[in-house]
């Protein structure tokens, strides 16, 4: 397994894998996410076209099989779909996915993608990183058996819930024909 942060041409390659990963992870609970590739390459498209921005890919030989993003809070297009008492964008690094197929889970992979994002927003001089996480209610028809959310591995890197700042993001549920909207918490640390 390899971990690497990718620029230039490396992370141009890469954004046909996120793309597909994006999809194929978020498809899961809680995400529920029905992707389209199409939406998805031009959604990263923001990624390659920032200098400040930030993706982490792990591979397992050649094949990239997670991946992790951030940019300036500022710069970011989700930037408008956060609510709350925050600090000044300005001051915000977002951590906006970190996506990882399941039989590379528990490895210490999702700790690499913090601590490469996170170092990159120190670099660039943030006080606070923050990403969101999707809220959906504990009797959700499709929550699977035995679920277990990510909020002890999320406290254990130094995030905390945001009081009070939510995002509202439109996608497609499976099984739906429509975007609809979804509330998401935020979760910060301060740097």
């Amino acid at each position: 397994m390899k971990v690497e942060r990718l620029t230039g041409d490396a992370l141009e390659a890469a954004l046909g894998d996120l793309a597909r990963l994006r999809i194929s992870v978020f498809r899961a609970f809680p995400y529920l996410y029905d992707g389209d590739l199409e939406y998805e390459r031009h959604y990263l498209r923001s990624y390659s076209d920032n200098p400040r921005a930030v993706l982490v890919a792990a591979r397992d030989g050649d094949r990239i099989v997670g991946a992790a993003t951030g940019m300036p809070l500022a710069d970011h297009a989700d930037a408008s779909q956060i609510s709350g008492p925050l600090p000044s964008v300005e001051r915000v690094f977002y951590c906006a996915e970190s996506v990882l197929l399941p039989d590379y889970r528990g490895h210490g992979l999702g700790h690499a993608f913090f601590d490469l994002r996170e170092a990159e927003a120190r670099k660039q001089g943030f006080d606070y990183t923050l990403f969101c996480g999707v809220v959906r209610p504990e009797d959700h028809p499709m929550r699977p058996e035995g679920y277990r959310p990510l909020d002890g591995f999320w406290r254990k890197r130094g995030y905390e819930k945001a009081e009070g700042v939510t995002a509202t993001f439109h996608w497609t549920d499976l099984g739906d024909t429509e975007e609809r909207p979804h509330r998401l918490q935020a979760w910060m640390r301060r740097l």
